[in-house]
């Protein structure tokens, strides 16, 4: 994700970064004005006094008045989803926090089943990072974590599930030797649940695309729409009608591009969520957590 100050909006205009949509688009861009300009060539050498093309700007006009509604459409629901996913990130933190808490309270001894379970818990927000990113290595350099537990995360399919379920295997050896009460149980289950809830909630946006029917729609709407809007211009701007279509070609299709870069919130484009930092702040508040308790036994 992108770092930016937003009150320097005007240093920002002249600032390109990879993920620009001038950048991506400016060889269509080129075509467009190349497209466009053999257009004008043709119909002012053929038709000079346009009277053939005089009144389809107007239909342009009403063309694209509705295309505008799609576009708004298509881009505020693109953010709903990017946002849904920052929400889900910051639930999942304040979640790790309160299990780490919780956990550090209601069991005081040091067990190695303990210590499993707090670097289980530091190694959940980076398993569900790859995990959404459909990567099949993780790396487990940085947590103290046994071979019989390294093996089994790396057979399993979903690593999410297999992290949890492991936490409830150490919860259970903690709970026979009455280290903890049955009450206490349920509460850490509340909190397990909850973070099983939270992959969820990012699978379902992840794993469920805008219809490939609206999207497909919209790309061929935005085409056509571009493609014939030089025709209405060329009777009252002649060659300004070259940087007029490019930069209305620019304006369109940015608003999709940008629509389908947001949409899927967890990967690794510059918009997207910054869920590295995310997963390395709840690993630090784990940690954090697990060094103020022994500081105060």
């Amino acid at each position: 994700m992108i770092r930016y100050n937003p009150k320097t909006w005007f240093g920002q205009i002249f600032l390109f970064h990879r993920s620009d949509t001038l950048r991506i688009l400016w060889q269509e861009m080129l075509i467009m004005g190349i497209y466009s300009g053999i257009l004008t060539w043709i119909i002012t050498v053929n038709f000079p006094d346009h009277q053939h093309f005089k009144n389809t700007l107007s239909v342009h006009s009403l063309v694209g008045f509705v295309m505008g509604l799609f576009l708004v459409f298509r881009t505020n629901t693109a953010y709903d989803r990017w946002w849904e996913g920052r929400k889900l990130w910051g639930s999942l933190v304040n979640v790790s926090r309160n299990l780490s808490i919780k956990l550090n309270a209601f069991v005081k001894n040091d067990s190695p089943e303990k210590k499993e379970i707090i670097q289980l818990l530091s190694f959940f927000p980076f398993a569900v990072k790859e995990h959404l990113r459909n990567q099949q290595q993780v790396s487990f350099d940085q947590f103290e974590l046994s071979r019989e537990i390294r093996e089994e995360l790396i057979q399993a399919d979903h690593l999410p599930n297999a992290i949890v379920q492991i936490i409830y295997g150490r919860l259970k050896e903690i709970s026979k030797r009455q280290e903890i009460t049955a009450e206490e149980m349920l509460i850490l289950d509340k909190e397990l649940s909850e973070l099983l809830n939270i992959v969820g909630g990012c699978e379902r946006i992840r794993s469920t695309p805008i219809p490939y029917s609206y999207s497909l729609f919209m790309k061929k709407f935005i085409f056509i729409y571009t493609v014939t809007i030089p025709i209405g211009l060329i009777p009252d701007f002649i060659y300004w009608t070259i940087p007029i279509t490019m930069f209305i070609f620019y304006v369109m299709v940015s608003l999709e591009i940008l629509a389908e870069e947001i949409e899927d919130p967890f990967g690794t484009d510059d918009n997207d969520l910054p869920t590295d930092e995310i997963a390395e702040k709840i690993a630090l508040n784990i940690q954090e957590i697990e060094t103020k308790k022994r500081g105060s036994v």
